[in-house]
């Protein structure tokens, strides 16, 4: 995801109403699943440095290593990116970091797909999972594929998760009860019916986990800083929710979201 791109989520999150505060009594864990290696960093982690500092355990399932994201070569490209993704984690408070191996540029919605998606919901068993928007239309433009494929497969991942008789292999074979995740969040929407209140700190927070991607932002030539562009969006998000900065989801209630 670029700066450009994401710049045009301040529009869209301008709605005309309040939006009310994620509700949030007892979660402890969040799962967050996006395509690549920096998806997390435009504006996002404010939301998971917030969630950190509270004593929430926040995960990140990256389903590519962005290897085909620059212009080197992947072999070159892909352990690259998880270090400078692994030094983003540091700066939010994520304590752990999975990478999965479908390959970038190609993510496709499949059965495997939804199926690592599912093993990774049992093993962390979060209250909530956050992923990015996955319409067709996002940022203004056309969505990247990846974005939609990851998208699709979080939503219906984490509800197979919670279902016993779909992916049955996950129990018989390597142990893994079902696991019912209480509300997924999509980031980005253009209709977003929460928020989640983030103090300067955070956004400073979010501001620096972008800039640990420097090989990346290095090659995305031409976007503004990522100090010009994040506390933006967080703002436009905080005047959506009354606030001074937040981010701001679409929350899917799974059954236990709560009001």
């Amino acid at each position: 995801m670029s700066s450009a791109t994401a710049a045009t989520a301040v529009s869209e999150h301008a709605v005309p109403t309040v939006l009310p505060a994620l509700p949030e009594e007892g979660i402890e864990r969040v799962l967050c699943v996006v395509a690549h290696p920096d998806d997390m960093e435009y504006g996002a982690s404010a939301a998971v440095r917030a969630w950190s500092e509270a004593g929430v355990e926040v995960t990140y399932l990256l389903l590519t290593r962005g290897e085909a994201g620059m212009a080197e070569d992947p072999t070159i490209v892909a352990p690259l990116r998880a270090r400078e993704q692994q030094r983003a984690c540091e700066v939010v408070g994520v304590k752990e970091l999975r990478i999965l191996e479908h390959p970038d540029g190609m993510l496709e919605a499949t059965l495997a797909l939804r199926r690592d998606i599912a093993r990774a919901v049992r093993q962390v068993r979060p209250d909530l999972v956050l992923t990015a928007n996955f319409d067709l239309e996002a940022y203004g433009s056309l969505n990247q594929a990846d974005h939609r494929a990851a998208g699709i497969s979080a939503a219906d991942g984490t509800r197979d998760a919670a279902n016993p008789w779909v992916f049955r292999e996950l129990l018989e074979d390597e142990g893994l009860e079902p696991w019912p995740a209480r509300a997924l969040l999509v980031l980005g929407h253009p209709e977003p019916t929460h928020a989640k209140a983030v103090s300067t700190a955070h956004v400073q927070a979010a501001v620096d986990s972008l800039r640990a991607h420097e090989a990346y932002l290095e090659h995305v030539t031409g976007d503004p800083a990522p100090e010009d562009f994040i506390p933006e969006i967080l703002r436009a998000g905080g005047t959506a929710a009354g606030c001074e900065h937040a981010v701001t989801v679409r929350a899917h209630d799974l059954g236990g979201l709560g009001e």
